[in-house]
């Protein structure tokens, strides 16, 4: 299920929500030098890394690079500056700034303090234990990563491309049906909540297994229906359920292939149905087992 924003307290609410600024030099983050990640206060989206963090003696945080895709740039109310937000949940941060020459990347995230939270590298890495993570296309993302996004114990669902011969595909580049790229998500999971197998029956629910390269109106190479598998483990999971479904007289379509590189997709497709208040055209949850 999808994780609901966190509640702001007034002073945040100020910040975050209606875009204020909070004093110079008083905030938590504005003198401190500890290694992990920073993470927006009101969605929890990892924003900023802190080895990109320096001290400009501005009075707020400064940071000269962000992690991909987590900030959103947008022209400021003054006609003048550019805001800068979270990508996933747009809580106002603060300002960007270039061309000062204060590191070599020339870029200053001026970034108020109470818009962030903060993850230690030694939890950070703790937590990511936790996690594990799985790999399945079927047909268009925006669909599959919207219906696994419902599940108890799935805690991230990121759209992206996985088997192909290029680095870093576009888009436009994997439409081409040049690259070998399968349009698909990573499911990132608590182990402890949901099981592989479990998901992987969510999996061949919430697409037609049967369909050959394509799903619904979505017709190509790049809409192929697979689970991308990293141990033998998945791979017996998948192909026991793959048994089960032909017992029950379904021609099965699905590819089972190894996982490989892993390339997230660009912004505008992630959260793809909830930015864009729909639903799914090409998916619905359909029960075979």
């Amino acid at each position: 299920m999808k994780k609901p924003l966190n509640r702001l307290t007034a002073e945040e609410r100020h910040v975050i929500v209606n875009k204020g600024t909070e004093p110079p030099f008083t905030g938590k983050y504005n003198d401190f030098n500890t290694g992990g990640v920073y993470t927006c206060k009101q969605c929890d989206a990892a924003l900023y890394r802190s080895e990109d963090k320096f001290q400009s003696h501005c009075g707020w945080p400064s940071f000269d690079d962000e992690i991909p895709g987590a900030i959103k740039r947008l022209t400021d109310a003054d006609g003048r500056r550019t805001e800068i937000l979270c990508a996933k949940c747009d809580g106002h941060l603060g300002h960007v700034f270039e061309g000062e020459r204060q590191t070599p990347k020339n870029v200053r995230h001026c970034v108020n303090s109470i818009s962030l939270n903060f993850i230690s590298a030694d939890k950070l890495s703790n937590d990511n234990q936790q996690l594990a993570t799985a790999y399945f296309a079927g047909g268009c993302f925006w669909g599959v990563e919207h219906l696994m996004q419902q599940q108890p114990g799935v805690e991230s669902v990121v759209s992206g491309y996985m088997g192909g011969n290029t680095d870093n595909p576009t888009y436009s580049e994997v439409c081409s049906k040049t690259t070998g790229h399968i349009e698909l998500v990573e499911v990132s999971y608590d182990p402890k909540q949901v099981d592989y197998m479990t998901l992987t029956k969510l999996f061949f629910e919430i697409h037609d297994p049967s369909e050959l390269n394509r799903q619904g109106p979505d017709v190509g190479e790049q809409y192929a229906s697979a689970i991308f598998y990293q141990s033998e483990e998945e791979k017996q999971t998948a192909e026991q359920l793959i048994n089960t479904l032909t017992a029950k007289g379904y021609k099965v379509a699905t590819q089972l292939r190894p996982a490989s590189t892993f390339w997230r997709a660009e912004e505008y497709h992630q959260d793809y149905y909830q930015k864009n208040h729909k639903e799914p055209y090409c998916h619905r949850y359909q029960k075979r087992f």
